[in-house]
């Protein structure tokens, strides 16, 4: 069983999770308007992980006996002034996600959960991949002032990426 309180908490989570895919649609909707389709795709594979993120929540929760609530997704921002000010936002918003991800693992070891504590260890890890991904290129687009032939190189590096589901059980 699982407390009515780390239950909670997972229920918001999983709603920040789904927020998080729904803000990632949003800017890849945005980047193809732009004709940016490689950054797009890098925000379409986005949208998968945090989808991914939500559902382990979902089930993990359901696992442990919890009841999942899922509440209504506010609208995520749709207009931005440039690919440096999407990176940006991502910056900012996997910088939050990392916050709520430690504050629910304080809980856990507050409660002495020691499933949930287990279960969030990757969470903790992916947060420092994420942040490090944003950080990373939205660096290098600062350094190539966002345009030029140098976004049309890291446009079409990140129209390599791929989405690699997490095992079933990390």
């Amino acid at each position: 069983m699982i407390s009515k309180k780390i239950e909670n908490a997972l229920n918001a989570q999983i709603n920040r999770e789904f927020f998080s895919e729904y803000l990632y649609l949003s800017m890849e909707a945005y980047l193809r308007t732009k004709n940016l389709d490689g950054i797009a795709n890098f925000f379409h594979v986005q949208t998968q992980e945090e989808h991914m993120h939500g559902m382990k929540m979902f089930n993990f929760l359901i696992d442990r006996e919890g009841k999942v609530s899922l509440k209504a997704i506010d609208a995520p921002q749709t207009n931005f002034k440039s690919v440096i000010e999407v990176f940006e936002k991502t910056l900012e918003h996997e910088q939050l996600v990392s916050k709520y991800i430690d504050e629910l693992m304080d809980m856990a070891i507050k409660e002495n959960d020691h499933a949930v504590i287990s279960f969030l260890k990757w969470f903790v890890d992916e947060q420092v991949e994420e942040e490090a991904t944003a950080k990373n290129i939205l660096s290098r687009l600062k350094l190539i002032g966002g345009d030029g032939h140098g976004l049309l190189m890291i446009d079409s590096e990140l129209a390599t990426r791929t989405f690699n589901p997490a095992p079933a059980n990390p």
